[in-house]
Order: C-alpha cells, then structure tokens, then sequence
C-alpha cells in the first residue's frame, strides 16, 4: 500500500516537539531528561500508528516510553494518538534507528518491545529481521541487565526463528505463548495490526525474554 506523503507534517511536529523530539540523539545517555519524571524507560520499535505507545503510556503510568518510527506520514497518526491520550509519560521519534545504539547508551533502557515486525520469510533477507544477531547485539546492549524484550507476531515462522535466535543468543526465554488472546489478559495493549488479526480469529504468537549482560 502506497503511503501518502503529508507535506504538513514538519509543521505539525514542531508544534508538538514535546512529544516528538526533534534531536533524540542528543539524548544519549540521558533520556530521562526527556520526561517530567524520572522512571523506567521502555522503548517501542516500530511504533506504526501509536496505538501500542499511547495505550502503553496510559496503562502503565509507572514507566516512561519511547516509539520510534521511521516513516514521517504514518508518525503523524502516532503523534495524533499519543496527544489524544494526554499523557506525559510518552515521546515519538521519526528516526531510522540503524543502530540504537547511535541513540541509546549502555543499559540505558528497562524494556523493549518488537510489535508485528516484517517477517522477512525470504532467507536471503534473514539480516533485515529485527531478532537477527546484529540486531540482539543492540539490545542486549542498550538493555540493562535483566532487562526484557516482548515480542508479538501473526508470523510462525518468524516466532520459531525468534525464539531460537534469542536463545542461540544468549538471552533467557521467560514466557512463550501460541495464543495470546487465550489468555484474555487484561493489560494486554493491542496495536492496530493486532486487532485486524484478532477479529480474524488469527492467534497472536508472543515471547518475553530476559536480557543477560
């Protein structure tokens, strides 16, 4: 699906620059200068629309939290949501985080989430993945220890590859579930991909790991 570029954007942004930053590198090592209040620091990769972010920042008003999405036009939806939701405890970054690292110093982060990341199921596009060992070694990195990283997917093939990946890694499998929605979970915030697979009847595949340094 082709995404419509949103020339009103920038401007948009700037208006807003309490929520999305406009230098988030130069938060190194000091991201909690970002908030009203210093508290935990838990990071959404791939933050798409906002739902997951902004839900997250109004259920759980004990940690701060941080979205990054690297495509402009559909930050602006997040953005939109996470002003909606009047909250302090949540800031956007449009960024393409090559390397979090870049942006993010030792254990500097409480918990990481990967929400309905591409599956890239070609092999030969295996090192785009977000759970492939490039990528671990930013987060593992970045995360204290015993740190956690959620993940959540549709996607089997990229769940299995997950789940033997972090172990490969070194990291520490806490919880696998095939079926989430089983679970009827009441914390459990949906992003916009998840509802579409839920009504479907789809089962949502998730882990929660443990970071050791």
């Amino acid at each position: 699906m082709r995404i419509r570029n949103k020339p009103w954007a920038d401007e948009f942004f700037e208006e807003n620059n309490h929520i999305i930053l406009q230098d988030p590198f130069s938060y190194k090592g000091n991201w909690k200068e970002a908030f009203t209040d210093k508290k935990p620091l838990h990071l959404e990769i791939g933050s798409g629309k906002g739902q997951f972010v902004a839900g997250m920042a109004a259920n759980f008003p004990e940690a701060n939290f941080i979205g990054i999405e690297r495509v402009k036009s559909v930050m602006v939806g997040a953005l939109k949501k996470v002003k909606a939701a009047e909250v302090s405890n949540a800031v956007l970054v449009n960024e393409d985080a090559k390397d979090l690292r870049d942006m993010f110093s030792e254990s500097e982060i409480d918990h990481l989430y990967l929400n309905f990341s591409d599956p890239w199921p070609k092999t030969k596009h295996a090192k785009r993945r977000l759970t492939y060992e490039s990528f671990l070694e930013q987060y593992k990195e970045i995360l204290k220890d015993g740190g956690k990283i959620t993940m959540k997917t549709d996607n089997r093939g990229l769940f299995e590859y997950s789940l033997a990946s972090f172990s490969q890694f070194g990291m520490v499998i806490e919880d696998v579930t095939l079926d989430l929605h089983e679970l009827e979970e009441e914390k459990n915030v949906m992003t916009e991909y998840e509802e579409k697979f839920a009504e479907k009847g789809q089962p949502i595949y998730r882990c929660i790991v443990i970071n050791i340094k």
